[in-house]
């Protein structure tokens, strides 16, 4: 067993990266198989924004703790986090290395809850200035080099009702273009940007339209290149496509012309919750969304939490987690990955006035100039901190205690490195606990929907199959 491991060890230290992730009308698309993308995923930010400029708030700085999170989640299926406040001060070449061995993603929020950190949805053109702009890029900076580096929101809830609706859209629309012009001067390659969307109805349509629309002939560097949406409208089992109206939101997106999906959503009344949107939400009703982000990985004081991380950094394993493992094993991965063909037009509408439906909500499509001191970062970039590069990871095993529901442990959990494409339900092995149940699916659990459906992505040295290593690994 021990020269097993090691001898794995030695090939899961070659470091892989993931094929980078796209905007194809509606849709994001592998940029090299070609195959749609759809988000599988949750939010992650340990400890809660409170902790965030503490020194102990950002999530991936911690190396041992993306380990013990990334074995998880990579059980479970999940291929995107999303993460909210990052230090760009700080180091995080490994703990994005080992996410990205294991096939998940990154979409992450450049605004802080701190002062001159984000746009102020009560006064914007008073918090829309080149310190800002400071700030954002440099967080940028940290992530544009890394290949699961999915896309960044511009911004998160900043419209929530009429009243701050009147002036916000068009300090939306600068921030992603200079987001945008930031990336295209300073990356590689071409990063989404988008937006994070509270779920008020009054609202949500003229947000869509106001943020997907085209200004002019040729790019519009303003445009949202995607739409999230934080949605906690289907509650338990009396929920349904209809009562959480979900088929509102399919007709509303029907014909949207960048990639919809849920940037929160998991409503947790009741508890623990059951999470019966999940089949609908991949399923052939809602082909026009691409997927969505459970709130949330650790349990927090909101309680939406699927894990409860303990102070020596050991995990209990939450109801919740359990609950949703299942339902992700339970979907059709041809499914998920079949291309969306309910779109009838995919040409983004001019935009005007004619757009907007909610009186008091804005129609000025005249976008701020960015701030004194802006073009000069754009144009020249930031080198403080330096670019992130993926890293060779050598540590596969996770150190640190997890447990079930029931107590029992988790025996053996470590990630399975080597992944070049999107991980996915039913890829690996399930884990086991020291009891043999406990709630842990084994490998013979796994969805037959989920399990026909795996490619060969989580590889080890292109030698050892993700199947095989698991029925090692995770062997009583």
């Amino acid at each position: 067993m021990r020269s097993l491991f090691s001898a794995l060890g030695f090939l899961a230290a070659t470091a892989s990266a993931l094929n980078t992730i796209e905007v194809n009308n509606q849709e994001f698309i592998d940029s090299k198989t070609g195959d749609r993308f759809m988000i599988i995923g949750v939010d992650y930010q340990p400890g809660g924004q409170d902790a965030y400029g503490t020194g102990a708030g950002d999530p991936l700085s911690n190396p041992k703790a993306c380990l013990r999170d990334a074995a998880l989640m990579q059980d479970m299926g999940i291929n995107t986090i999303r993460i909210y406040n990052l230090d760009s001060s700080l180091n995080h070449d490994e703990c994005v290395s080992i996410f990205n061995s294991v096939g998940i993603y990154m979409i992450i929020d450049v605004n802080s809850p701190l002062s001159g950190e984000s746009i102020d949805r009560s006064d914007p053109s008073s918090s829309y200035h080149k310190g800002y702009l400071n700030h954002i890029f440099t967080v940028v900076e940290a992530f544009k080099d890394y290949p699961n580096t999915l896309g960044f929101f511009a911004g998160n809830e900043i419209i929530n009702d009429i009243g701050t609706a009147k002036e916000n859209p068009q300090y939306i629309r600068a921030v992603q273009r200079d987001l945008k012009n930031y990336i295209k001067n300073n990356a590689n390659r071409a990063i989404p940007v988008g937006y994070s969307a509270a779920d008020v109805r009054e609202v949500l349509e003229d947000t869509w339209a106001y943020l997907q629309c085209q200004i002019g002939s040729g790019v519009d560097m303003s445009r949202s290149d995607f739409f999230g949406l934080n949605s906690y409208s289907w509650c338990g089992d009396a929920s349904s496509f209809t009562i959480s109206e979900y088929d509102k939101l399919v007709l509303m997106f029907g014909n949207s012309t960048i990639p919809v999906f849920f940037s929160e959503y998991g409503c947790n009344d009741p508890q623990p919750r059951l999470f019966d949107e999940v089949p609908t939400l991949y399923g052939p009703q809602m082909t026009v969304m691409s997927g969505g982000l459970v709130y949330e990985w650790s349990q927090e004081p909101s309680d939406y939490g699927l894990v409860q991380i303990n102070d020596d950094g050991s995990i209990k394993l939450l109801a919740d987690f359990n609950v949703l493992r299942d339902q992700y094993n339970s979907l059709d991965i041809n499914l998920i990955r079949s291309e969306n063909t309910t779109a009838t037009s995919l040409t983004p509408p001019d935009c005007d006035s004619s757009l907007i439906t909610e009186d008091g909500f804005s129609t000025n499509f005249n976008i701020p100039d960015t701030p004194p001191g802006g073009d000069e970062l754009i144009n020249n970039g930031i080198r403080n901190p330096p670019s992130g590069s993926i890293v060779e990871i050598t540590e596969t095993a996770v150190q640190v205690a997890v447990v079930q529901t029931d107590g029992s442990r988790v025996k053996n959990l470590q990630i399975r490195p080597g992944a070049t494409e999107a991980n996915f339900p039913g890829a690996v092995s399930g884990f086991a606990t020291a009891s043999g149940s406990g709630g842990g699916a084994s490998a013979t659990s796994r969805s037959s929907k989920g399990a026909a459906a795996a490619p060969t992505a989580a590889v080890i040295g292109n030698a050892v199959t993700a199947a095989a290593l698991g029925a090692v690994a995770f062997a009583l």
